[in-house]
């Protein structure tokens, strides 16, 4: 067990702290922290633009800035040596030399399937997890479909997620097997699948409604834990994940979703492994089929937990969307079978759960205009017509239990009852896509599963039906990726940063954004061009908890700025998300703009005019004319009460662009419904900062 934080991040510059790695040399110190705190009790006003903001149009500097974290210091050239080195008291005087503080976002998919996952084989996807390992690499695979696919740039790290559950069954359907062609129901199912088209399709609806209501097919389409069809292709998964692993430029993590479903209310986890194949294969994965698996998230705690104690390993999950869980993702009082929120319940979920999903193809789960009505960009690719078979349709008083911003509201109500917020959650972005491609960029999006990638028909295809209810195509999300503030490309250290919650969420553009919090940021820190080396000697990153404040301090100020995707489009603004409790008990929520492009003003609201748009969506095009290449300010909380616990986080907002359906009108002459959106507002999402009371 490691030991607890030694209380990195002092408020004070010191040249010499910064050029060691006192700050990282312990690792996970949060987890362990409540590792600890556990067992033991087992035994036992807004600035002004020109004021705050710093943009930067030419497209060299950001190339020279990418980085976004060198640590350079100026000092006056002296002829004696002596006074040089005390002028200049780092081990070495190149700036980019032991730094030990991560210096790029490393960016990376959290949960990708691929023809292991029962549904998605069902659907028709035949690419398998060494395809989509080399895929991630940046090299050129042909799609289930037949379109050959690249991505614009490789991804820095990925994790394959195939479900648990069924794990096996289609590599016996697939060959037909006469375990499953000897049976009536299996015979027939698999005679679908292999007929693909509208039939594979059907088949695979059949698969996951039955599945979603806690029922199988037939007995022989039910592939457990502990068989050897199981621990067979678990084992395949794992070697495909060691092959793939070159430290220091590709990580492949070794990772599996736990698929558990509350009557069709969604309660997906993605569960990530630290660890190489010699602990993972170690024990098998956790499923929702009993005796053995479970659909109640706690025993999946305690699966983790028992996984950690036998192997000396190190795992954790991340929850996924909740805008499918008709209510009962996050919830403040009762979980879904009844029982109260307890102290073991929000410990263990704070201890195993540090990341939540907060973007991806199935809806985009910040929040929802009924929960934030004030915030005009609150309905971004909303997701709300019911549960995830849609057997139960939407009811506005399942809304708060679903979304991100509102389940950090509720952590403060919780954590003032029980002493621990449950939700103190960082925010990532990743795909669920069900083809084995981690596309996430509009204009090379290949959706959800092999029956959704591009087609002249794709837009009005069924992506899921039951009963009268449906979701189209043209409703999937271009989303997201995960970008991770590590030191370095291997599993330990993206793991790490992940369980600090130093991470972000894009909805699939490479936005680089860095997020600080303190007690006394200035301007000259941001226009060092060195921020990052201020924000970590002067305060917390994103994920990070707010020191309490120094004598004098009266309101914390946090240091944020955006740089455009290098290929992608301008910066319209970036907004801070302040969540917080007031006197009476009761949350509240705001969004403050706190630097933007263009001449535009605040009004008396605090509210920014529209950017405007250069979107051709008959050519699927638009033009960086509008909007800024890099943008950034310190901004204090005009509104701060020391006494009232709060959260802030950034969101940088993109100029409009053209949403994956207008390419494909454009590229295959596809017939999009009226009702589909041809332009979007990329957007990326900082995991929150947290200010407590003293």
């Amino acid at each position: 067990m490691r030991s607890a934080a030694k209380g990195c991040f002092e408020p004070k510059v010191n040249v010499q702290w910064l050029q060691s790695n006192v700050c990282f040399e312990q690792t996970r110190p949060f987890k362990n922290f409540c590792c600890e705190v556990h067992k033991h009790k087992k035994n036992g006003s807004n600035e002004s633009r020109t004021e705050g903001t710093h943009n930067m149009k030419s497209l060299l500097l950001i190339t020279a800035i990418c980085l976004l974290g060198s640590a350079t210091f100026a000092f006056e050239p002296t002829p004696d040596g002596e006074s040089l080195k005390k002028a200049y008291p780092g081990k070495s005087y190149s700036p980019y030399a032991q730094r030990g503080i991560p210096d790029r976002p490393l960016w990376g998919d959290t949960h990708l399937h691929t023809s292991t996952s029962f549904d998605a084989g069902a659907f028709g996807t035949r690419l398998d997890a060494r395809t989509a390992y080399r895929f991630a690499k940046g090299q050129e695979v042909q799609a289930t479909t037949g379109f050959m696919a690249r991505l614009s740039r490789p991804l820095d790290w990925m994790v394959v997620a195939d479900h648990s559950d069924n794990m096996g069954l289609f590599d016996l359907i697939f060959a037909q097997d006469p375990s499953i062609m000897s049976d009536p129901e299996g015979n027939r199912i698999a005679t679908m699948v292999a007929n693909g088209g509208d039939e594979g399709v059907a088949a695979a609806l059949e698969l996951v409604d039955a599945y979603s209501r806690g029922e199988t097919i037939s007995p022989a389409l039910a592939i457990k834990a502990g068989t050897k069809p199981f621990r067979s292709v678990w084992q395949r998964q794992i070697a495909a994940a060691e092959e793939a692993y070159e430290p220091g430029t590709f990580t492949s993590f070794i990772g599996y979703e736990w698929t558990s479903l509350i009557q069709g209310g969604n309660m997906h986890r993605v569960v990530i492994y630290r660890d190489g194949g010699d602990k993972a294969g170690m024990l098998d994965p956790f499923t929702t089929e009993t005796p053995v698996g479970s659909i109640n998230p706690r025993d999946l705690w305690k699966w983790m937990e028992n996984y950690e104690d036998v192997t000396r390993g190190d795992v954790l999950a991340l929850a996924h969307n909740g805008n499918l869980s008709n209510g009962i993702m996050f919830p403040e009082t009762a979980q879904y079978d009844g029982k109260e929120l307890d102290t073991e319940y929000v410990e263990t979920r704070s201890l195993w759960e540090p990341l939540y999903e907060v973007t991806q193809i199935k809806g985009d789960g910040e929040t929802h205009p009924f929960l934030s009505p004030d915030d005009e960009f609150a309905d971004y690719e909303t997701w709300d017509k019911g549960n995830l078979n849609l057997s139960e349709l939407k009811e506005e008083s399942m809304l708060a239990g679903e979304y991100a911003r509102e389940a950090l509201k509720t952590g403060l109500k919780i954590e003032q009852k029980l002493g621990i917020n449950p939700y103190k959650f960082g925010m990532v972005g990743s795909t669920d896509s069900h083809t084995s491609l981690a596309t996430a960029q509009e204009d090379n999006f290949f959706g959800k599963h092999s029956g959704a990638e591009p087609s002249p028909e794709r837009p009005g295809h069924i992506v899921g039906q039951f009963g009268d209810v449906a979701i189209l195509s043209w409703e999937m999300v271009a989303s997201g990726l995960a970008a991770v503030w590590a030191s370095e490309n291997t599993r330990e250290a993206i793991f790490d940063a992940m369980e600090r919650k130093e991470v972000y969420a894009t909805t699939g553009s490479r936005l680089g954004v860095r997020f600080f919090g303190g007690w006394g940021f200035t301007e000259e820190d941001l226009t060092s061009r060195t921020p990052a080396t201020a924000g970590y000697a002067k305060g917390v990153p994103m994920g990070g908890d707010l020191a309490s404040a120094p004598e004098g301090a009266e309101a914390p100020s946090f240091m944020v700025y955006a740089l455009k995707d290098v290929i992608g489009a301008n910066i319209d603004r970036i907004q801070i998300v302040k969540g917080w409790m007031n006197a009476d008990g009761e949350t509240e929520e705001k969004v403050f703009n706190v630097a933007w492009a263009g001449d535009r003003e605040l009004d008396a609201n605090g509210d920014l005019p529209e950017i405007g748009s250069t979107v051709e969506v008959e050519r699927a095009t638009w033009t960086n004319t509008i909007g800024e290449a890099e943008m950034g300010t310190v901004w204090t909380d005009p509104e701060f009460n020391p006494s009232e616990a709060a959260f802030y986080y950034a969101r940088v907002i993109e100029i409009p662009t053209p949403r994956w359906t207008a390419y494909d009108a454009f590229r295959l002459g596809a017939d999009v419904p009226e009702e589909s959106p041809m332009v979007t507002q990329e957007r990326a999402y900082t995991s929150p900062i947290w200010y407590t009371p003293g």
